[in-house]
């Protein structure tokens, strides 16, 4: 169907699709076949059941990077201190200065993103990490955002602003296969590049006894990392390694120097701390 080959797609709204690929713009409007079909093959696609209700249609939908509604769309963030006096870098900066995240809408950021002044920002798979982050760094957190599992429209909007305006985006996940799937997403759609996800760093936090990966697909920044998750067969779930995040993160704190490796590029350095 010429609707599944138009995705992954990069945050357009449902409608605009629709009319793109079906020439209607109804087409692909909740309960019709066509969008049941499409739902239906992209729940199979991640393995999982058809969606059974609208938030869990919703969901598939934006998932798959369609946009559904840019109200209720929207991304975890935390430790941001643009300088703007637009809304959003005001909300921003307070949120910060309390020590807390701050959930922003894809209108908000179609209307004043993206928040500007971080030179680089963490993304992660699991809002844990975030929630830890600032409670450890309070005020001081750096540039972070959650994916919160598959990205939907709002959070690749927010990356993709981010990477365009001269940001690096450093993105870390699950060691499992659908943590794998995330990454190469992410690292394809929004030009982040992975952070502390090589085999390397599989290969140093992997125990016997944990959960079955799952079906491991092969990733392009680092092969090995593929195969070593195949030998294993055991998950290394962002928590798992936390504590090192942590420590990575800490370095944009001015609290420690960062880890040696950051991409399969040139894993002796992190590359330059931010100004």
């Amino acid at each position: 169907m010429s609707v599944l080959v138009a995705l992954p797609s990069d945050g357009r709204p449902l409608s605009t699709l629709a009319g793109d690929v079906c020439d209607d713009t109804h087409a692909l409007d909740d309960g019709t076949r066509a969008s049941a079909l499409v739902l239906k093959a992209l729940a199979a696609i991640h393995d999982e059941d058809p969606p059974q209700n609208a938030e869990e249609r919703r969901a598939c939908w934006e998932r798959a990077g369609v946009e559904c509604d840019a109200l209720s769309t929207s991304v975890l963030t935390a430790g941001f201190r643009p300088g703007g006096t637009d809304p959003l870098s005001a909300t921003l900066r307070t949120w910060t200065d309390a020590g807390h995240a701050a959930v922003v809408t894809l209108a908000q950021l179609r209307d004043y993103g993206p928040p500007r002044g971080a030179t680089v920002v963490h993304a992660v798979e699991n809002p844990s990490i975030v929630a830890m982050a600032t409670a450890r760094f309070g005020p001081s957190c750096p540039a972070l955002v959650t994916t919160s599992g598959w990205p939907n429209s709002a959070v690749t909007h927010l990356l993709r602003q981010l990477t365009e305006s001269g940001a690096q985006v450093r993105y870390h996940g699950d060691f499992d296969g659908e943590g794998l799937r995330i990454a190469a997403h992410v690292i394809a759609r929004t030009g982040a590049q992975p952070w502390a996800m090589l085999a390397a760093d599989y290969l140093a936090a992997v125990r016997p006894g944990r959960p079955e990966p799952g079906n491991i697909t092969d990733v392009p920044w680092d092969p090995a990392l593929s195969t070593a998750l195949r030998e294993h067969r055991a998950t290394v779930s962002e928590e798992h390694v936390a504590e090192q995040l942590l420590a990575d993160l800490a370095a944009f704190c001015g609290l420690a120097r960062p880890r040696a490796y950051f991409g399969p590029a040139d894993q002796s350095t992190h590359g330059p701390l931010p100004g």
